[in-house]
């Protein structure tokens, strides 16, 4: 368990640009003698957490020197990367890949990002620190997306705004759309609100009392889709349009009591691990 038990002081700055990409420069990596920059074969390596061995599981990143004497690997944008947790190592040659630990991290290009139109498979990644120190990437890629925004809490209800990326004609795909709410706990339950689209944003406003009525007690968990009229799959709404890798424990919302058939319930909306929006419907306390 290289996460437990490396320790690791070379550390990588990040500069994330807006098509995606991300730069890694390290400034004090030793590299090993004897050689020169004509015969490096360092690299920057990433590895998938939980992959099997049938899995897209490595990515190796070739170093090169910079103008400052800085060693840099540049991860595209069109890199496909699967969805998942990323460790960052620097290896050189045919040596054990050594954990790294984050530096600066320059993200400015991900806040409020706005992808232009594309029907391409949008590409995100988030650098952060684990719990242990170390660097680890986020990575999202999604086609279509739906991006979630401002979520408003009304009487009993919230109200949902966002934008459609991914797809040749939004409003299109958008017209006569429903969002839908998933009981995870009970497949069968399944509530629907209408949406209202101006172009590629769209609106919902879903109602508490609707996803309580088969409440008897316990969390029952909602995840939010977004249903085409067209009979296409559905797309789940999330949020990864930023620079925050992991919103569960940052994004929180007031809890908000609704009469239901077993008795009064507490309802919030919440981000998930994967910044996937759902609501959470469950006892008071």
């Amino acid at each position: 368990m290289r996460e437990a038990t490396e320790t690791a002081a070379t550390r990588a700055d990040c500069v994330a640009d807006s098509a995606g990409g991300l730069t890694f420069h390290i400034s004090d990596w030793v590299r090993p003698e004897p050689g020169s920059y004509d015969d490096w074969s360092g690299a920057l390596v990433l590895m998938r957490r939980g992959a099997g061995p049938a899995d897209d599981a490595e990515v190796r990143l070739p170093l090169g020197p910079t103008a400052d004497g800085r060693l840099q690997a540049a991860l595209p944008g069109t890199v496909a990367l699967p969805e998942g947790r990323w460790d960052v190592f620097v290896a050189y040659g045919e040596q054990e890949p050594r954990r790294l630990v984050p530096g600066l991290h320059d993200l400015r290009s991900l806040v409020d990002r706005r992808p232009g139109p594309s029907t391409s498979p949008l590409s995100v990644r988030i650098p952060y620190a684990t719990k242990h120190g170390n660097l680890s990437l986020r990575t999202w890629r999604r086609v279509p997306h739906a991006e979630a925004g401002e979520i408003r809490l009304e009487d009993g209800a919230m109200a949902v705004s966002g934008r459609l990326y991914r797809v040749e004609d939004p409003a299109g795909w958008l017209d006569g759309a429903v969002a839908e709410a998933r009981c995870r706990r009970d497949r069968d339950r399944v509530c629907t609100a209408p949406v209202t689209a101006d172009g590629a944003t769209f609106s919902f406003t879903l109602d508490y009392a609707r996803l309580a009525e088969g409440w008897g007690g316990g969390a029952d968990l909602w995840d939010l889709w977004l249903r085409p009229a067209d009979g296409t799959a559905p797309v789940r709404l999330g949020r990864i349009l930023d620079d925050i890798a992991d919103k569960k424990e940052i994004f929180t919302y007031p809890v908000r009591t609704v009469d239901a058939p077993h008795g009064t319930a507490a309802a919030r909306p919440y981000y998930t691990v994967d910044n996937d929006l759902s609501v959470r419907v469950a006892d008071p306390d």
